[in-house]
């Protein structure tokens, strides 16, 4: 297969970011954020000599389309023509790129001007899944439907990337949709496992049941949140919506091509039921690679995914890190967990996590 057989395929990111103060790194949120203030921020950031931003759709109440989107709570719900918006923090969008090298080196760019641009108002933003100190958000109803607004108000507290993946028209004509969602529910909580990153809670570590679960988003939107959404507007565009936020770029090339070699795989054989995968990222964000059944799975993917990948001619070596991770049973969770322990500073954490790493160097089990 030559690399123009790829033409077929597309690659996009969605990756939310928590804001916080520059000196103190003390975390923002809806009331110390403006949405004019934000987004005129974003509007005045040069992208003229970047590529198109194909792919991408106006978000309300933004009145231009635009790869900084402010993030948060519509009020008094995204239907009513003049709703405002409380904001979380900020998403970078990718436009639909043609490889997942070309989506990760847009992201690296568009993070690098990000993060210039809010600099210039005191501000900074860091890779972390789950707010830091704040644990409740009470919203409006409005127009939403009951089980929509009780994620919206989850939604407020968590950060995440959602990772696109779309197939040439063909391949993406075989896909049945329930059987997708039945195997999305059985490999998507292993899939998630290896990108658990959100021990925080409170300003301090999150317990629970006398232990440091290893992430309270996961744990928090699994009854809520979708694993995967399709996009009727955009035929063949398919999203993974269950990893978490990393500051590695390794990870988001992982995103990618496991998504892909799943989607790609017809010899996974695992389907199970909307209940078994809440029940599975319950379980995963207390306890993680400890849940043997969920981690036989994510070697199943690993074992696999490979093969997969290079019959379709995309290069596997970014997944090479995920392997590490699953021998040595390491999350990105427990670097957050010792750094810190040993610190004892919340604010040395969010530093930590206010770039995004070229390299894939992990530190030690705790």
């Amino acid at each position: 297969m030559t690399a123009s057989d790829h033409r077929g395929f597309r690659f996009g990111l969605e990756v939310e970011f928590l804001l916080v103060e520059a000196e103190s790194f003390r975390p923002l949120w809806h009331p110390d954020l403006s949405f004019e203030e934000l987004d005129a921020t974003f509007g005045a950031i040069d992208l003229r000599d970047l590529p198109s931003v194909e792919g991408l759709l106006r978000a309300p109440p933004h009145r231009t389309i635009t790869p900084f989107v402010v993030e948060g709570y519509h009020v008094p719900d995204p239907y009513t023509p003049d709703a405002s918006l409380l904001p979380k923090g900020v998403e970078i969008r990718t436009p639909a790129c043609g490889s997942v090298a070309e989506a990760v080196r847009y992201l690296a760019e568009l993070h690098r001007r990000l993060q210039a641009a809010l600099l210039a108002h005191g501000w900074r933003a860091v890779a972390l899944s789950h707010h830091p100190v704040e644990e409740r958000f009470d919203g409006p109803q409005g127009k939403r439907r009951y089980d929509v607004w009780q994620w919206a108000m989850q939604a407020m507290l968590t950060y995440g990337p959602d990772v696109n993946v779309s197939l040439p028209a063909e391949r993406a004509g075989r896909l049945a949709t329930a059987d997708l969602w039945a195997k999305v529910n059985y490999y998507g909580p292993a899939m998630t496992l290896f990108s658990l990153a959100a021990p925080l809670c409170r300003g301090g570590l999150w317990r629970i049941r006398g232990r440091v679960g290893k992430s309270l988003r996961t744990y928090r939107r699994s009854l809520y949140g979708q694993a995967l959404e399709f996009h009727p507007e955009q035929p063949g565009r398919l999203e993974f919506k269950a990893f978490e936020m990393s500051n590695r770029l390794d990870d988001f090339r992982a995103y990618l091509l496991l998504w892909l070699a799943v989607l790609l795989d017809e010899g996974l054989r695992g389907r199970a039921s909307d209940a078994s995968r809440v029940y599975d990222l319950g379980a995963i964000a207390r306890d993680g690679w400890a849940v043997a059944d969920v981690r036989e799975r994510a070697a199943e993917l690993l074992d696999r995914a490979p093969r997969i990948l290079a019959a379709w001619d995309f290069d596997p070596q970014p997944l090479a890190h995920w392997g590490q991770r699953l021998e040595r049973r390491w999350l990105p969770a427990d670097e957050i967990i010792a750094q810190y322990e040993t610190t004892g500073s919340l604010a040395a954490v969010l530093r930590s996590r206010a770039e995004l790493l070229e390299d894939s160097v992990e530190g030690p089990l705790p």
